[in-house]
């Protein structure tokens, strides 16, 4: 059986289980508990209600807090988060970008500041210092600041009461808070993702990528603060799709997903579409997010493109078509 028929196969029963499970079921998804997230009563809004930064000429209490997860690990998601970060930065936003990997710190080294963490995440929430005192200031953008992770502490050390705390102080601050969550649905994703504004799904064109996000989708739509609150008091949580390490060769080989499969499974509008690069491995060794190589590099060229998305710029989507071939390379391979 040829490897584009396997594929085929795969794609079908997917979608067949899609449609057995619906996206947005919240019961479809196994393991998550009411542990942290549920609550009793009326909420009290540390973190100011979402309709302050839903409401066109809000009262500007607050900035957006955008969650940037994932359903599979290794999918690219901090250097997403990362990259992302910097280009809204670097358009004149203030930003803070979090991370939520307890114990698993990496942001910082994509960042380039590893050696400069003195203070982290839980440090703050268990007040042992203040939150001046454990941002990080990127040297390179003046608008860009990040929080770490704690590498010593494990992910109970997160409280609902406690993160709404820092994001509500980081909210005052900043104009977005973008968090980079774990992958998955544990304390820390689910932590990340309870109080988001704007929730970016990152996936590879693959079928186990598409189907561990296509269980986040259901998830961000069910469990977040906003569905708490119902489509009454607040907009749900806005959802865009990344896709990352697409080869529109592969894809048009049927070797991997297209971009017409990844969005017709998971329904979600794309807000960008990251090529396969070589140098995201070099960047990342280096401390230097790849949205800073510039529009020459066709990675950092989407990733711009992806930033401008966000901030409501229409642009075509790039780098979703095989490249032609030569008439040299067609005749010497």
């Amino acid at each position: 059986m040829s490897m584009a028929m396997t594929l085929s196969l795969s794609l079908t029963s997917l979608r067949s289980l899609s449609r057995k499970t619906t996206i947005h079921d919240s019961k479809t998804i196994v393991g998550i508990g009411n542990r942290f997230l549920s609550t009793s009563g009326p909420h009290p809004f540390v973190l100011s209600h979402p309709k302050d930064v839903d409401v066109a000429g809000g009262n500007g209490e607050r900035g957006r807090i955008v969650c940037v997860t994932s359903g599979k690990g290794g999918v690219g998601k901090t250097t997403s988060a990362a990259s992302f970060a910097m280009g809204l930065a670097n358009r004149g936003h203030k930003t803070c970008v979090v991370d939520f990997d307890i114990g698993l710190r990496n942001l910082d080294i994509h960042l380039g500041m590893e050696r400069r963490v003195i203070f982290d995440f839980v440090n703050v929430l268990m007040e042992e210092c203040t939150l001046n005192q454990a941002l990080i200031k990127d040297k390179r953008e003046k608008n860009l600041s990040m929080l770490a992770a704690s590498q010593t502490r494990d992910k109970d050390s997160l409280t609902v009461e406690g993160v709404e705390r820092v994001l509500s102080d980081l909210s005052k601050s900043f104009e977005y808070v973008v968090l980079d969550s774990p992958a998955g649905i544990e304390s820390g994703a689910r932590h990340a993702m309870y109080f988001a504004d704007d929730a970016i799904i990152v996936t590879n064109p693959e079928l186990s990528s598409c189907r561990d996000a296509d269980k986040m989708v259901g998830f961000v739509s069910s469990r977040s603060r906003r569905a708490e609150l119902g489509e009454n008091e607040a907009d749900p949580v806005s959802q865009t799709l990344l896709i990352t390490r697409y080869c529109p060769e592969r894809a048009e080989a049927e070797e991997s997903l297209s971009l017409h499969d990844i969005e017709e499974l998971l329904g979600l509008p794309v807000i960008g579409v990251i090529p396969e690069s070589k140098e995201v491995l070099t960047c990342t060794n280096l401390g230097t997010p790849i949205i800073t190589l510039g529009d020459d590099n066709a990675a950092s060229g989407a990733y711009s493109d992806m930033v401008d998305r966000f901030l409501g710029e229409e642009k075509e989507l790039r780098f979703i078509t095989p490249e032609p071939v030569s008439f040299f390379k067609r005749i010497f391979g």
